[in-house]
């Protein structure tokens, strides 16, 4: 099929923008990509899709979120939440402990609907649920076939449980990297889920290391987000948290460590040497009160920094907006923050995934995967190659988007969800929040 008549920022290698432009799809890859009249000459006989002037652009990745959380939207908490850790145990903790695997799907189904409605076309998750954590990651995935997004999903390991339940979570992150590894289809992807540090012993750690051996070495872990982590590990193992995970060879090029709020110069060297990608969340910084990451210094060294929700939100372009904004204030200088904000959204979380996925994601151009978004975006101000982004970080927001296609399928069009009833969905999840929340 053809999708043309728009303004196409590709963000390739060349940074083409096409004021009349059109993408010619075949299967679930761009074929082709030029003017709209040249494209439509070519492929005559190929179904046309006008977008009518929106701006056609990559579909937004979010490089980190959870998905367990979805029922938190507009939750009171009976118990004390004073500060990080009485948060993560009367809120978090206290919540994914009440799920069962019906509402993991339901929590699943919410969430993509949203990021789909938002624009993102691929969403790497970081999933919990104690009572619940056989079959979770399945039933995450069940939904993310139903719907058609691209997503990568891990369940993170922690002794906060106890034994049993850590055990249960190893295995279950081993069974779907056993079973993604047999899938060829490239929509859904593993790594290992852990925690963060201070909720994990060096016994599991060992445990984990030995159900890992030889199947894969890709991580998915909170790192440094409160500066708590970094007071434990040094207390109980005499090591800062990134020199502890090193030392167990988490750390590498298909592993991502979230936040790196509290990694001191030697941490940023050593997730450098070993090649490990960074994700900053810097709603959830803020709103937790943990602290400014790092972010410009990271990747003014050469860090892989990418960009996440932590589930604040569902829009990758409000997420883009704060993470620009945070950076200029905490370092007190109006000039930083834009051109890594752009680095992280639109360079580096395409380059995450493509550890994992097969084909190039994140840009429109010739044999990339077709994940693609239109928006209705009139801007009152030129844009051109030169200032696309300065368009998209002040102009645009993840409403605008009219049309979400991912692997080369319509998921949404005209704001309409193609795949699956939206309605009975929400309706079901607000009837489940109701029997939750109480319990809170």
């Amino acid at each position: 099929m053809i999708i043309g008549n728009g303004k196409i920022i590709t963000n390739d290698s060349f940074n083409t923008f096409i004021e009349n432009g059109a993408i010619y799809i075949k299967d679930n890859v761009i074929e082709d990509i030029g003017n709209f009249t040249d494209i439509k000459n070519k492929y005559p006989d190929e179904e046309l899709t006008d977008v009518k002037g929106r701006v056609i652009m990559p579909g937004m990745i979010c490089a980190h979120s959870h998905i367990y959380s979805a029922y938190a939207r507009g939750m009171s908490v009976s118990k004390p939440t004073a500060d990080f850790f009485t948060v993560l145990e009367n809120l978090w903790w206290s919540l994914d402990r009440k799920l069962t695997l019906e509402d993991v799907k339901l929590n699943a189904f919410t969430t993509y609907i949203e990021s789909i409605q938002n624009g993102v076309t691929t969403l790497i998750d970081h999933h919990s649920g104690p009572n619940s954590v056989t079959g979770s990651l399945f039933a995450i995935a069940d939904a993310a076939l139903e719907l058609g997004i691209r997503t990568s999903l891990c369940y993170e390991v922690s002794d906060r449980d106890g034994k049993d339940i850590a055990l249960k979570a190893i295995e279950e992150n081993v069974s779907f990297i056993k079973h993604c590894q047999n899938d060829d289809n490239d929509m859904i992807k593993a790594l290992f889920g852990l925690h963060a540090s201070f909720t994990l012993s060096n016994e599991t750690m060992y445990k984990v290391k030995e159900a890992m051996e030889g199947l894969y070495d890709g991580y998915h872990i909170h790192v440094a987000e409160g500066i708590e982590d970094q007071y434990d590990s040094l207390k109980k193992y005499g090591r800062r948290v990134v020199e502890r995970l090193h030392d167990f060879g988490i750390l590498g090029e298909h592993t991502i460590a979230v936040h790196g709020v509290h990694t001191n110069q030697r941490e940023i060297e050593i997730l450098k040497e070993t090649d490990t990608s960074v994700v900053h969340n810097p709603e959830s910084n803020m709103n937790n009160s943990v602290g400014c990451p790092p972010v410009v210094s990271m990747i003014k060294q050469g860090l892989r920094v990418g960009l996440g929700t932590d589930a604040y939100t569902n829009d990758m372009f409000e997420s883009m907006k704060v993470a620009n904004i945070l950076q200029s204030h905490h370092l007190c200088d109006p000039t930083v923050g834009f051109m890594e904000t752009k680095k992280m959204q639109f360079e580096n979380n395409p380059k995450i995934l493509g550890k994992y996925f097969k084909k190039e994601l994140g840009a429109l151009s010739k044999g990339a995967y077709a994940d693609i978004i239109t928006l209705d975006y009139d801007p009152l101000t030129p844009m051109n190659e030169n200032n696309w982004f300065g368009h998209a970080l002040f102009g645009m927001t993840g409403r605008l988007v009219n049309d979400t296609v991912v692997n080369g399928k319509f998921i949404m069009k005209n704001r309409e969800i193609q795949t699956v009833d939206t309605k009975e969905i929400m309706r079901k999840s607000r009837e489940r929040a109701k029997e939750i929340w109480p319990l809170m």
